[in-house]
């Protein structure tokens, strides 16, 4: 147990240090100063979406910034995708449908998403790439705030937020309480300077920078890591331009996983490139997060056989819950998910195990996503 107490003061204090850094963000406010200038290309990668994809085309034709385009990329989907996208380019000019099937050759490759985006970027006529998935509802002034951010601040590449709708369900509910925590220390740590973690349904860049850091060339043999490896591909090549847009207005939806295997594969699929970063103190916390979590594990196993034991593990999963309410606090308030937090307590065995499974898959296992096998 000294092992895992001594992780415990660790973590704790990263998460305490995490609540600083967000609490000292500023949301970044929209004027009408911001008049529309900035092009921007919007990229859709979409594989077997036809529950959602119209939705989503017309969450962004809905908005009234002027100077956009709308590039679907189909990924080889077997259901009607293409067709619905297709009638929607019949009906506005400004969304046009890709055939990654077209631009392949043949070829096998295990990163089809990071394809699909740079054809759709060599296609694009936009200065700035946006790019969202194809299961998610945009805000309504969602391209007003990434041109008034250009406009402010200079970047190459902005981060934005992302959140779960709520169904009600435990799944859904477990999800929503998982993905705050994780918007919340991606904030945090803009707010530090570290630009460490982001999310590709709500990210927006300069087409200059993306080529001038040669695309996804050298993270192109991943299957994942088309937002977070890029965004430190950009930060390793463009230091200090890098920006969050944190403001409520800016909040890209998407629903939750729908049952409990699609979600661990999600997460399996987003642990899969944790030592992949160049930056090891972000690979050091990654692995301090594991470990804690592991040790955890084995402490609730081991006290089958031990009540002490059990005792000093329940009581640090306790201290745990406790730190990470505090941390999310301000987190959920930002995203109006405050009685959400009321569940939070019950989640924390359930937490435990799927963050040591899907590490423990994401390094050494395969996963399922869109109905293709990923190694």
């Amino acid at each position: 147990m000294i092992i895992s107490g001594v992780l415990a003061t660790l973590y704790g204090g990263l998460i305490l240090v995490y609540r600083y850094w967000f609490k000292a963000l500023k949301p970044f406010q929209l004027t009408a100063a911001f008049e529309p200038t900035v092009f921007f290309s919007i990229i859709i990668p979409a594989r077997n979406e036809l529950d959602n994809i119209e939705k989503c085309i017309q969450s962004i034709l809905a908005q009234s910034y002027p100077l956009y385009e709308i590039i679907v990329v189909d990924d080889h989907s077997t259901d009607d995708t293409p067709l619905i996208v297709a009638q929607l380019a019949k009906q506005y000019p400004q969304v046009q449908l890709i055939y990654l099937k077209d631009y392949l050759g043949g070829k096998a490759t295990n990163a089809f998403k990071k394809k699909a985006i740079e054809i759709a970027v060599d296609k694009s006529k936009g200065d700035w790439i946006v790019t969202t998935d194809a299961d998610c509802l945009v805000p309504p002034n969602w391209l007003y705030y990434f041109n008034g951010m250009i406009l402010a601040k200079d970047p190459v590449f902005i981060a934005a937020p992302v959140m779960f709708t709520q169904n009600g369900r435990f799944i859904g509910i477990f999800q929503v309480l998982d993905f705050l925590s994780l918007q919340g220390i991606t904030a945090a740590a803009v707010s530090a300077g570290s630009h460490s973690m982001c999310n590709g349904a709500n990210l927006a860049y300069c087409k200059t920078a993306f080529e001038a850091v040669g695309k996804f060339k050298g993270i192109d043999h991943l299957a994942s890591g088309d937002d977070m490896l890029l965004m430190h591909k950009m930060k390793t090549a463009f230091p200090g331009r890098l920006a969050y847009l944190f403001s409520n207005e800016m909040i890209v939806k998407t629903a939750p996983m729908p049952n409990w295997t699609s979600f661990i594969q999600q997460r399996i699929r987003w642990a899969s490139k944790a030592d992949s970063y160049n930056d090891q103190k972000i690979f050091g916390v990654l692995l301090l997060v594991y470990l804690f979590n592991a040790f955890l594990l084995i402490g609730l196993l081991a006290g089958i056989f031990s009540n002490e034991l059990l005792f000093w593990t329940v009581w640090i999963i306790a201290l745990k819950t406790l730190i990470e309410l505090y941390f999310l606090l301000p987190i959920a308030q930002f995203f109006k998910l405050k009685k959400t937090l009321v569940f939070f307590p019950f989640m924390q065995p359930f937490h435990i195990v799927y963050t040591v499974i899907a590490g423990w898959l994401g390094k050494f296992g395969k996963y399922q996503w869109k109905n293709r096998t990923v190694n």
